[in-house]
């Protein structure tokens, strides 16, 4: 099969325990555990209740741990609901190169079918590095023009969900074919939400690891999908973008693991906002800044980030997290960002609101040549004493040339869990997820 679907089939088919060593093993664990705690902490917010509202009706076989509720069901409901809830508070992770959230994709997939079929840990690794590595190189080879239109973790997550999934249900190279076939014939996903505050983001996510898993499992009845579903004539490359590169899905495939290279957020917001939120702080040295001081504040980024979050307004906390001005006003009037400043308070604080009118967003087509291998940004801040205070940043905290350390990371989710998961229960998690490869059963890894 020397279509790009069989190339990922024999791929999948062929990765062991064995292959991620090196460290990659250790990144899936942090993958999953940072998973874990975004999945908590968007439990409580509405787009989820309403998720639970509508899945309690269904009803369906306890099979996969419904992560929102504490509760157990069918696991393609438990992959939609873990995939929404992991997406919705802006704290999972995120591949900057190929613009992908890979864990609220596919690893609520990949967990959910990992718990019905009782694998071990080991299994969960590989099935999640296969999901990650198939996903990532499909949204590379979807090129930059796909997400102009295209929520890629919805379209292309689709595939790596699949893939994931097909690894642990142990498909064979023509029903990991079909498997992206199905998967891609019902990837979707449109940024209208964006301009609009509506919900969909949460659904694409869930949607992608709930399709995904739902492609895997008729895939392995013998239910067929198209083996050119991605270069063919009619197929998802062709139907979604116009800047496809065929080549930079399979370069270095089983050699160049490019989940390695993803990205563990450090703020709770938007990907495309993290660098600007550094650069501001960089130039005021981290100190707060009050309106009368400023005289304009000038933030250049690269034309992806403004042409998708440009016409945003933070009318709502969740819209504010895609709002570069509310973003940088933060940063310039606290000198930090945190998870509990998206809230309707800090929204009225009239010392944001002021910053925020002091600042333009502009382009600068050096930072656009660099994207998406960079996602950079310069703020210049022009003070009322006639001083230029200029801060820039290539890399925020969290990308993989300046990662979070594990440390980090477990304390990112002790935070993420707090007043949901009792210390002791969080930590015990903390401790299974960091050895996970000696877990027998990974439907116990939630369980005290």
């Amino acid at each position: 099969m020397n279509t790009l679907s069989g190339k990922f089939a024999r791929f999948s088919t062929q990765v062991k325990f064995e292959t991620l060593l090196g460290g990659r093993a250790e990144r899936i664990k942090l993958f999953v555990l940072d998973w874990i705690g975004s999945a908590y902490a968007g439990g409580r917010e509405k787009p989820v209740k309403m998720l639970l509202a509508v899945s309690g009706d269904l009803g369906g076989s306890p099979d996969s741990t419904i992560i929102a509720s504490n509760s157990r069901g069918p696991c393609l409901l438990a992959a939609l609901i873990n995939g929404a809830s992991s997406h919705v508070v802006e704290m999972d992770d995120l591949h900057r190169e190929s613009v992908l959230h890979p864990a609220a994709a596919i690893l609520p997939a990949v967990f959910a079918v990992a718990e019905r079929e009782r694998v071990s840990g080991r299994e969960l690794i590989v099935g999640a590095a296969v999901g990650y590595e198939v996903g990532i190189r499909v949204a590379l080879g979807a090129g930059k023009s796909h997400y102009r239109y295209w929520h890629t973790t919805g379209t292309c997550g689709t595939f790596g969900a699949a893939a994931g999934s097909g690894k642990i249900l142990g498909l064979d190279e023509d029903q990991f074919v079909w498997a992206l076939g199905s998967a891609g014939t019902q990837s979707a996903g449109l940024w209208e939400f964006l301009a609009e505050s509506a919900m969909s983001k949460q659904l694409h996510a869930g949607k992608a690891a709930m399709n995904g898993l739902l492609a895997s499992l008729l895939a392995r009845e013998g239910f067929t999908g198209a083996g050119r579903i991605l270069e063919g004539e009619k197929g998802f490359f062709k139907a979604t973008s116009t800047d496809y590169d065929l080549q930079r899905c399979v370069e270095g495939l089983g050699e160049d693991f490019f989940f390695t290279r993803n990205s563990l957020k450090y703020y709770p917001s938007c990907g495309h906002t993290h660098s600007a939120i550094e650069a501001a702080v960089k130039a005021t040295g981290a100190k707060r800044m009050a309106p009368e001081e400023i005289e304009e504040i000038r933030v250049l980024l690269y034309k992806e980030a403004i042409g998708l979050l440009g016409d945003v307004r933070p009318v709502t906390p969740y819209l504010a997290k895609f709002s570069i001005p509310f973003c940088v006003a933060l940063a310039v009037g606290s000198g930090e960002v945190k998870r509990e400043d998206f809230s309707q308070e800090r929204m009225q604080d009239p010392r944001i609101r002021k910053i925020m009118e002091l600042i333009k967003v502009m382009e600068d087509k050096d930072l656009t040549a660099q994207y998406p291998h960079k996602w950079p940004a310069v703020v210049e801040i022009s003070t009322r004493g006639g001083k230029v205070l200029r801060g820039s940043n290539d890399y925020p905290k969290g990308d993989p040339e300046n990662p979070l350390t594990e440390k980090e990371v477990v304390e990112k989710f002790m935070s993420l869990t707090k007043g949901i998961l009792p210390a002791s229960k969080a930590n015990n998690m903390v401790e299974k997820v960091l050895n996970l490869e000696e877990v027998e059963d990974v439907s116990k890894l939630l369980q005290p």
